[in-house]
């Protein structure tokens, strides 16, 4: 009896601790990859990132406008805006126009933002910031919004609050 109890015990601990660490994947900002960025230089030329989307490095000399787009932006303006310290979330062009809204939704009215799909794309969504990634199922992951509260006009980006408007594209919103 005293072993069936303790038994009993331990696998409750066990089932526990694994929801517990379940529950907190769910929020945590754990699995957001880190990446040293070297250069930041001003180019008009097209620049390989050694990420995709890229998390920083070279880029146009002319930033995006931030906001919501449609179709996919040119991904050197983007990254000035990341080194101002916009927070780019991006789509596979697959994603379902539901969860499209949702991210619409989500974007809608925050500053230091940019939307877009991003060709190619295999995770659902990605927000990337200067030197920092988080691979996403879907809209609706918790993390996102944390993220962007962490990585929006961070003092992490070289250039935190320089301007998010001014530069070129047009948002849909």
């Amino acid at each position: 009896m005293v072993g069936t109890s303790a038994l009993l015990v331990s696998g409750i601990a066990v089932a526990s601790g694994v929801l517990f660490l379940r529950e907190r994947n769910k929020t945590s900002l754990d699995a957001v990859r880190t990446y040293a960025v070297k250069n930041r230089n001003h180019t008009t030329e097209a620049v390989t990132y050694p990420q995709s989307p890229p998390v920083g490095g070279d880029h146009d000399p002319t930033w995006i406008n931030c906001g919501i787009y449609d179709q996919p932006v040119r991904t050197e303006n983007v990254v000035h805006a990341q080194e101002h310290g916009a927070v780019w979330i991006t789509h596979s062009p697959a994603l379902p126009d539901e969860d499209r809204r949702k991210l619409r939704d989500l974007v809608a009215g925050r500053e230091y933002v940019v939307l877009s799909p991003f060709t190619g794309q295999k995770p659902a969504v990605v927000a990337s910031a200067w030197g920092r990634q988080l691979a996403l199922d879907g809209p609706d992951d918790p993390r996102l919004a944390r993220f962007i509260r962490a990585h929006a006009k961070s003092p992490e980006a070289p250039e935190p609050g320089a301007p998010c408007d001014g530069g070129t594209g047009e948002p849909a919103v």
